[in-house]
């Protein structure tokens, strides 16, 4: 039977997570002290897999999440269609009442089934499931890679996920996700289907030493 085990990560902690600022596709940031430390945390938990291929975004975030398996000599691509979804106008801007309340609304919409309502100069999830598509395919055609490391962003991953399993765009929010999370899914080519292993894991993290203040 062949196989395909897929190690889904988001990327780790940016200032912008730390400071609760919108960050989609428009904000290319870098991680801070502890993402870094959360990327090095995955890569001592996970450097045994023999990783076959890295996909990442185009986002810098993302790169720097898995350069430690990339300075391995891992073969390396990435993609936009893997980047996050364009939160529009507001994005990159400090929190405040007016904005959350907007993204707030929007979300709950995209609960409702208003799934291909986009953010005000940005995406809906549709226009994101639309271009993961052909990576999704890309990915599948090369049977000959049996464990790949992919490393994206939350609402993308939540997008992916669905499409993965089959289902509508609206349950999108069952898959909770923080930095550095993993979801491990394994993919049948003699069924088709993909097979959810590893939920939303951090226990890779719990090894990361946490500075002691005077």
């Amino acid at each position: 039977m062949k196989r395909k085990s897929i190690y889904l990560i988001r990327h780790g902690e940016t200032d912008f997570n730390r400071r609760g600022v919108v960050q989609g596709s428009g904000v290319d940031s870098l991680l801070n002290e502890w993402g870094e430390a959360q990327a090095a945390a995955f890569f001592n938990a996970y450097q045994h897999v023999p990783f076959d291929k890295v996909y990442t975004s185009d986002l810098r975030r993302t790169h720097q999440t898995v350069a430690g398996f990339i300075r391995r000599g891992i073969p390396h691509e990435s993609y936009a269609g893997l980047n996050e979804i364009s939160w529009g106008d507001r994005e990159g801007r400090e929190p405040n009442t007016g904005d959350n309340n907007y993204y707030r609304e929007l979300v709950n919409a995209w609960k409702t089934g208003q799934v291909e309502l986009a953010a005000e100069g940005g995406e809906s999830p549709v226009q994101v499931r639309q271009r993961q598509i052909p990576v999704i395919e890309t990915i599948l055609s090369r049977p000959h890679e049996r464990n790949i490391l992919i490393a994206m962003h939350g609402r993308a991953m939540r997008v992916l996920l669905t499409t993965l399993f089959n289902e509508p765009l609206v349950r999108m929010d069952d898959y909770e996700h923080s930095n550095l999370c993993l979801y491990k899914i394994n993919y049948s080519y003699d069924t088709g289907q993909f097979e959810l292993e590893v939920s939303n894991d951090i226990t890779h993290l719990l090894s990361i030493e946490i500075p002691q203040t005077i």
